[in-house]
């Protein structure tokens, strides 16, 4: 090439970065000698009479590439001597194919050979290959054939060349493969070596098209390829993520990539950058939940549908007005009508959240009290409402805690359906209140993110069901543990471990508060004597020291609760929901860290069965919040199981249909099943019939009624009546008005009932209003004689109404 050659403008060069001397006008200081220590491929010398470089920056933007096909641009037997002479030279000059340009001043030009040791060369680096027919050679680029190649083997493909140094004009490459087409440089420049581009990334747009061309904007060039002089390059050719792309190898000018073609992955290639790592889908401490998704959100329809029919039907008929519900509503009431805590004298025996809550239910209704017929039918619906509401809590943390959906299905399928939810959730209980106060604690510590509002309110929930009632205690380890996990290695971990307990303490602050206003925290002289209770005013340390206290005997004993009542209520529940529970604990404990939800889920469960066996007293409805725990274990041990049995290779082809149809059927055994009392039971007759909760013919409570029309018909309203708490609302908030109707724990216990109005006297009582379940109550609490007057009162009466209806028996007596 002369001197006088117009040059063209710079461009990039190749993914290669190297500079060749026979193809490229440099400056006339420019070293276009082989960097120091390189040497050509199976031992081709450098060229001679060249001087090492040392100013030309060193190129590690690519590896040698050893996996590159071998040239096609020539065809059998054409010499490359014949290539079509360099487009980069400026228009009107032209180079005589086959021969070599004047050198810049300053460098030696390459040796000349003939073509016959070219096309020799090009022959041998098929390799069995052929060239397709026409391919045409690379423009404005004599190939230079290799010196020392021998015939029948082929070089290493660019292995004379260490990675980002510059080597000899095409002196060492292999046998058929291409170079980069030469690049024209201003005069008294340097051009700079283009950089690779790893795959995926744009470049510049402009920096690699030819001279006097633009590349349009947003298209991505082919790694280490260069476009024709003149030509664009192709739109939206990209190359294939995550393959790497040919270095050193241009296209040729006539041929156009085809689109969607990935390019061949070179052996040496720079490693292309791996895509992050995709995190774990579920995660319970850092709050990875699953989406709730479609199928997800028609289970929580049905599931909220469900509660509602079981639950619902039947709520007003079944099952038989308790003691307990009477006494929370007539509480109730005392806070609506009379502003205080009781009617009598209040004696911290409950925390009195629960019945504040079903005052501020009742005060805002049309008739209050009266809105679905009396008290107890009122705080009834409050209950059903607590229901649906708790459901749905269960189902969001059964989900959370587990990462299924088919786990808070099969969760809240039992806490609808079980006999034992049904019977004991109906009823107007603080366990119930409690336990929607303790979900929605859970289901705040369970947010995707623990921001300050979870956290406060999650404390607050928890502190409202400690003052709703106390025994929510033993879940409290479960929830500490929780939000320990939660907030662990965050930078408000200690602010917010310290927010959750205060938020938790104040309202049981504001109880302790309110006693020690009233003067009533501790007992007079600090005398925690249970054998003598303190005289002049109730204490609230006291009456927790004397809950501690009490002692019922054994649960598991022939008389206990667990053999009468609840095993006879619900035999799967409470044994399949223990198994669960120990699975979930072994689960958790072997893995804390993957498997925290079994960890909590078993936690739960465990701390409240602790309570129940301690050996205190407990009545029957205890074991109500034991039931969403031991469903929560139910149903992640039943996702569990079903998983594991889909990972056999036998049945895999059944996935999605099996993961819907067998606890489908399952379910369907429960409630068919007459052994699971679900739906159908076996009567004391041996017949098969509609269980007692869904049995329209059963109306419990209408014995109830009947009982009260006849004390409204037959006894006076000034009469002096002993009866049971259940009837309490409806003798004093409903006209006629009894003043003097007292339920026997009071008529005992109450100083002002007992001493001022009865005087412990049996012949100052006119009638007992009881049932069987009174009778038997009244021979428990009488351990200590309290009773024993209004016995001698029953033992001087006549009886003058009675119903009876299976195991329940109503009665009404006249004292004589």
């Amino acid at each position: 090439m002369s001197d006088n050659t117009t040059p063209s403008r710079p461009a990039a060069l190749g993914a290669e970065g190297r500079k060749t001397a026979a193809d490229k006008k440099t400056a006339p200081n420019e070293s276009t000698t082989p960097a120091e220590g390189t040497t050509s491929a199976e031992g081709t010398a450098p060229a001679k009479g060249t001087t090492p470089d040392r100013s030309a920056p060193p190129d590690r933007s690519a590896a040698p590439d050893k996996s590159a096909p071998p040239d096609k641009s020539t065809a059998p037997g054409k010499k490359t001597a014949s290539a079509r002479p360099d487009r980069s030279i400026a228009p009107g000059k032209k180079t005589t194919p086959g021969t070599s340009t004047t050198p810049a001043k300053g460098t030696i030009p390459a040796k000349k050979t003939t073509p016959d040791k070219s096309t020799a060369a090009a022959k041998n680096a098929a390799a069995g290959r052929k060239t397709a027919p026409g391919d045409r050679p690379m423009t404005g680029k004599p190939t230079t054939p290799t010196r020392s190649a021998t015939p029948g083997k082929t070089t290493a493909p660019n292995k004379s060349a260490t990675p980002g140094k510059s080597t000899t004009p095409n002196k060492s490459a292999t046998p058929g493969k291409k170079t980069v087409a030469a690049k024209s440089a201003t005069p008294g420049k340097t051009t700079a070596a283009a950089k690779s581009t790893a795959p995926g990334q744009k470049t510049v747009p402009g920096t690699s098209a030819t001279p006097g061309k633009k590349t349009a904007p947003g298209n991505k060039p082919m790694t280490g390829k260069t476009t024709a002089p003149g030509k664009k390059t192709m739109p939206g050719k990209k190359t294939a993520p995550g393959s790497k792309p040919m270095t050193g190898k241009p296209t040729a000018p006539t041929k156009k990539a085809a689109a969607g073609k990935k390019t061949a992955a070179g052996k040496g290639a720079e490693a292309p950058a791996r895509r992050p790592r995709r995190g774990p889908r579920f995660s319970v401490a850092r709050g990875w939940f699953p989406p709730l998704g479609t199928k997800g959100r028609i289970a929580l329809i049905l599931s909220l549908l469900t509660g509602l029919v079981s639950h619902g039907y039947h709520l007003f008929r079944y099952p038989l007005y308790l003691t307990d519900e009477g006494i929370y509503m007539q509480r109730a009431w005392s806070v609506v009508r009379e502003t205080s805590l009781s009617p009598y004298t209040y004696d911290y025996d409950h925390a009195p959240l629960g019945w504040i809550t079903l005052a501020g239910w009742a005060f805002p209704l049309p008739k209050q009290f009266e809105a679905f017929g009396n008290a107890i039918n009122t705080g009834r619906f409050l209950m059903l409402l607590v229901h649906i509401a708790s459901v749905y809590l269960l189902f969001e943390i059964a989900r959370r805690l587990s990462g299924s959906v088919l786990a808070a299905t099969v969760t809240s399928f039992l806490f609808n359906v079980s006999p034992l939810a049904v019977y004991f959730q109906r009823q107007v209980l603080l366990d119930n209140l409690m336990i929607f106060w303790l979900l929605l604690s859970l289901f705040m510590l369970l947010r995707r993110e623990v921001t300050i509002r979870s956290v406060f309110g999650g404390g607050m929930a928890l502190g409202i069901a400690l003052i709703t009632k106390e025994n929510a205690i033993f879940f409290v380890p479960s929830f500490v543990y929780l939000l320990y996990r939660r907030v662990k290695g965050s930078a408000s971990s200690r602010f917010t471990s310290t927010l959750w307990p205060f938020a938790a303490a104040t309202p049981i602050g504001a109880y302790v508060t309110y006693a020690l206003l009233k003067n009533e925290l501790l007992p007079s002289g600090f005398d925690f004597d249970l054998n003598n209770p303190p005289a002049d005013h109730v204490s609230l340390l006291y009456t927790l020291w004397w809950q501690l206290n009490r002692n019922q005997g054994t649960l598991f004993s022939h008389t206990g609760l667990l053999q009468t009542s609840w095993l006879v209520r619900d035999k799967f529940l409470l044994i399949a929901g223990v198994c669960a529970m120990v699975i979930c604990l072994w689960i958790g404990l072997r893995d804390r860290k993957r498997n925290l939800g079994f960890l909590i889920a078993g936690t739960l469960a465990l701390g409240y069965a602790f309570y129940l066996v301690r050996g205190s007293v407990v009545l029957d409805f205890y074991v109500t919040p034991l039931i969403p725990m031991l469903a929560l274990n139910l149903g992640m041990v039943t996702d569990r199981l079903l998983k594991g049995t889909f990972a056999n290779r036998f049945i895999r082809g059944a996935h999605s249909v099996t993961r819907v149809a067998v606890p489908s059927f399952a379910a369907f055994l429960l409630l068919a099943s007459p052994a699971s009392g679900y739906l159908v039971h076996t009567n004391t007759e041996g017949h098969t019939q509609i269980a007692d909760q869904y049995q329209s013919k059963i109306n419990l409570t209408g014995m109830q009624h009947a009982q009260i029309a006849w004390v409204r018909k037959h006894v006076p309203p000034n009469s002096r009546i002993i009866m049971d708490d259940d009837l309490w609302g409806e003798l004093h908030d409903i006209r006629p008005f009894y003043p003097y109707a007292h339920s026997h724990w009071n008529a005992s216990s109450d100083p002002d009932v007992r001493d001022k109005l009865f005087k412990k006297r049996w012949q100052n009582v006119d009638y007992i209003i009881m049932s069987n379940k009174m009778r038997r109550s009244m021979m428990l609490n009488n351990s200590d004689g309290r009773e024993n007057w209004i016995l001698q009162a029953l033992r001087n009466s006549t009886r003058v109404w009675s119903v009876t209806e299976g195991n329940i028996r109503l009665e009404i007596y006249r004292v004589q």
